[in-house]
């Protein structure tokens, strides 16, 4: 049986989102690393007349939206991912341009010493959309911005 009290936590605190094994930005923040299945209910009713409950594996897995969280760019023409996001948003994805717009990526967690530690791949994602935080003369926080990424598939690798 292990030992798990000998082993070191998942600490979140390095971790990037990298496009083709490159990292295109510095992440604050990630949700959505979901991985889930689609939960078939079949009601039926029981010899004795009562309700019997099934639940089964569904047909699909249900892929989320990944929500991404930095310190916003000071140079948006410089920022692969302002990039990114502007080609699809002034351009659209008619078909002929859709795979080419669409990548396959990761959120990978590094630990303190810089090895990586987890990795979540994320399959045909694309931004569909970056938000940027409420800004107010009486703070002195750096400006955020929440990307979403929308998504056809994850899995955790590592």
């Amino acid at each position: 049986m292990p030992n798990f009290l000998q082993e070191d936590t998942l600490i979140a605190q390095n971790f990037f989102l990298e496009i083709k094994g490159e990292i295109i930005t510095y992440l604050s923040g990630v949700s959505g690393l979901d991985i889930s299945m689609e939960v078939a209910e079949v009601v039926q009713a029981a010899p004795d007349g009562k309700k019997v409950i099934r639940k089964m594996l569904g047909t699909h897995i249900k892929p989320p939206d990944l929500s991404l969280t930095r310190v916003a760019p000071t140079d948006m023409s410089k920022d692969a991912m302002w990039g990114w996001f502007n080609k699809i948003y002034q351009k659209g994805m008619p078909v002929a341009n859709r795979e080419s717009e669409r990548k396959d990526g990761s959120i990978v967690i590094y630990d303190s010493t810089g090895a990586e530690v987890a990795r979540f791949n994320f399959y045909n994602g694309w931004p569909s959309k970056i938000s940027t935080d409420a800004l107010s003369v009486d703070s002195n926080d750096p400006v955020k911005e929440t990307i979403t990424l929308t998504i056809e598939r994850l899995e955790r690798t590592k």
